[in-house]
This record gives C-alpha cells, sequence and structure tokens, in this order.
C-alpha cells in the first residue's frame, strides 16, 4: 500500500472501516489517537508504554514542542518518533488550537497569529509556514494545516471570514508542506498534510467549507471547531451536514472528540479517527471508563472494594491491583496512582476501537451501537 492510500474496506450504513498508511505504518481505522502533547502521556506513561496499551498512533502538539524543548533541537535529535522513541504513526497538530485556548495572549492577522508563549511571555509568530516547518522539524506522518478554531456561538460575518482565510491559510500549508518534503535534509520526506473544516454552527458554511476544500485533494480531511462548548447534539448535527461532503476515500477525523458515546456516535456518522485528552486527564482525577460507564474510584464504598475497575478488563492495571488500592494512592496523593489510572483508561479506548472494529468487520455496528453508546455514558 502506498504511503497516504485510504483503503475503504467495509461499510455499514454510514459508518465505514478502513485501513490508511504512513511512512511508519499502517493504521486500521476506525482509530483513537493518544495524546502525548509534550511528547509524553500525562500520567508518567513513554512510548513503549502505548504499545503495551494498544496504541496504533500517538499524536503530539506542535505549539508545545516549539516552545520546549524547541523544535530545532527535536530536529537535531533525529525526528520526534526518535527523540521520544515510539516507532508508530503519529500526528501533530497545527497550533491552530491554541489561537482558541490561547485567546489572552495572541493577535490574528492575514500573514499568521502572534502569540506570548505561555510559559515566559516571549513573543511568538506562527502562519501557516511556520507551522508546516516546525511540524516538519518534528517529522510526524501527519500534520495538520494552520487554521483558526472559532468559539461556539459566533457572528456569522466573523466566521465566514475567518473560514476564508482558513482556507487560503491551508493552500499556503500544501505549498510550504511540498517544498519542505523535497528538500534532502528532511527529517521524514513523505509527511502528509490534513485539511480542516471549519464553520462554527452554521450548516451552509460547513458544507460549503468542506466542499472547497475538497478540491484540494488532500490526504485526509479534519473537522474542527467542535467540542468547544456546543451541545452534543449540535455537534452530531454538524456532523451530518458536513460529512456528506467529505471526499469518500480520504480518511475524516473529528479533532478532540471525545467520550466512548460521542466517538461511537462518531463511527456511526462517518468518522474515522479521533483524538482526546478526556481518557488521561479523568484518569487523574479518578474517573475511570468500564463498559457499563464511567466509575469514580474516589467515592467512598470503594473503599475496601478488592475487585478490579472493570471485571474482565486485561489492561495491567486490572489484572494486578484492586479498586480499594488505586483508591488509596489517589488519596494520598502517589504519583503511581497517575501511571496505574491512565494505563487503564488508555488501554479501554483502544480496545474500545478494536470492538468497533469488529463489530464492523462482522456487519454488527449497529447492535454494537445500541447495546453500548447509552450505556458508556452513564456514571456508576
Amino acid at each position: 500500500m502506498e504511503i497516504g492510500t485510504f483503503e475503504l474496506l467495509k461499510t455499514e450504513e454510514q459508518a465505514r472501516r478502513g485501513r490508511f498508511m504512513t511512512a511508519h505504518g499502517e493504521v486500521q481505522t476506525p482509530v483513537f489517537m493518544n495524546v502525548g502533547t509534550q511528547g509524553a502521556i500525562k500520567g508518567a506513561l513513554d512510548a513503549f508504554d502505548l504499545k503495551e496499551v494498544g496504541c496504533q498512533i500517538e499524536l503530539s502538539n506542535t505549539y508545545h514542542l516549539h516552545v520546549r524543548p524547541g523544535d530545532q533541537i527535536v530536529r537535531q535529535m533525529g525526528g520526534l518518533h526518535r527523540f521520544m522513541r515510539w516507532d508508530g504513526p503519529m500526528l501533530t497538530d497545527s497550533g491552530g488550537f491554541q489561537v482558541f485556548s490561547l485567546a489572552t495572549l495572541r493577535k490574528i492577522k492575514e500573514e499568521g497569529v502572534y502569540f506570548h508563549s505561555h510559559v515566559d511571555g516571549r513573543k511568538i509568530f506562527m502562519g501557516p509556514e511556520e507551522s508546516m516547518r516546525i511540524q516538519s522539524n518534528l517529522g510526524s506522518d501527519i500534520a495538520m494545516a494552520f487554521d483558526e478554531c472559532i468559539e461556539n456561538p459566533a457572528p456569522r460575518e466573523y466566521v465566514k471570514a475567518s473560514i476564508d482565510r482558513t482556507t487560503r491559510w491551508l493552500r499556503r500549508c500544501k505549498e510550504e508542506l511540498e517544498r519542505l518534503n523535497s528538500l534532502p535534509e528532511t527529517v521524514n520526506p513523505h509527511q502528509l498534510l490534513f485539511g480542516i473544516n471549519q464553520g462554527g454552527t452554521y450548516d451552509d458554511l460547513r458544507a460549503e467549507h468542506m466542499q472547497e476544500i475538497a478540491t484540494l485533494d488532500l490526504p485526509g480531511y479534519a473537522i474542527g471547531g467542535l467540542a468547544v462548548g456546543e451541545s452534543t447534539d449540535v455537534m452530531y448535527h454538524i456532523l451530518d451536514v458536513t460529512l456528506p461532503h467529505a471526499p469518500q476515500h480520504k480518511p475524516r477525523y473529528l479533532m478532540g472528540v471525545g467520550t466512548p458515546s460521542n466517538i461511537i456516535e462518531g463511527v456511526a456518522r462517518g468518522i474515522d479517527f479521533f483524538d482526546c485528552v478526556m481518557p488521561t486527564r479523568n484518569a487523574r482525577h479518578g474517573h475511570l471508563f468500564t463498559h457499563d460507564g464511567i466509575l469514580n474510584i474516589m467515592n467512598a464504598k470503594y473503599q475496601t472494594d478488592d475487585r478490579p475497575i472493570e471485571e474482565g478488563c486485561q489492561c495491567p492495571t486490572c489484572r494486578r491491583f484492586s479498586r480499594a488500592y488505586l483508591r488509596h494512592l489517589l488519596k494520598a496523593g502517589e504519583m503511581l496512582s497517575q501511571r496505574l489510572l491512565v494505563t487503564h483508561n488508555l488501554w479501554f479506548y483502544n480496545h474500545l476501537m478494536e470492538e468497533i472494529r469488529e463489530a464492523l468487520d462482522n456487519g454488527a455496528f449497529g447492535a454494537y451501537r445500541a447495546a453500548n453508546s447509552e450505556k458508556m455514558a452513564k456514571r456508576i
């Protein structure tokens, strides 16, 4: 299979089962990308742990790695794969989300965005070309286009102007990445560019923007600017009106989403790639995912509970430790609690995707969705 090729193996209504080829191997889809923002999973997991919990593709953050240690240093160390010792597929985001999340520290102009670093306040400029150069230095397999993530709701005039600029930025990203990939010293000359669809909560703007960026014939397309304050129903509605305009034989990535139920519902609507900090962030506060719903390990009822987090779970944590011990570690502020709880949640997410892929292979995704989507959203 050629790098950048997406093969659609099977469909069940809108849900898709596929595989995507990168320079560091094949990705079976639908897939959840494990978020290692600064080249590490928060909760003290390393690249070798990611293999153990079933991770297929790791995601790191362009802006944060640019701030520290600096993308030039990562390049000098042979690229991010070599630096963090991850040998599988990797995606880097573009810094566009930080345009949204660091709103008090930035100014957006046509050429790009002027930031103040959240670490030391120093001035940073990032435009499409800079984002591509940073991601090229990191050497990821998939580079995300530089865009503006718009808050919801936002005035229609602002959204229209923003997506027009995002499209202009996308063309600049494509041109610059093609140039960088042609250079003899490039870390990963097979780096692929995914475009990002924006449009706030306006059906027509979302559809028009997807139609427009689809003409650029990129290796993949993401839907951005969701899960930033709008209701779940609005998010699902935007997917319903946007995805019919996405290229059929290119992977589709829903950025920053979400809960197990969100993922099942996203797959049902035709999404192939997901990422979210939720499994790691929630784990660090004792909120753990199971097939029966979400368990809060801090509840007093678990103080003398000798069972694992989930009966039958084969993750390293559930095979070895009790709810009582895990609750004690978290209450005592022991670092080990972070590692053990994050391990369980990432195992759960990666194996949730395995179950979804198996259901699609067997033509049973509709039944899997009916049995699990609502149940997994419950609080135990």
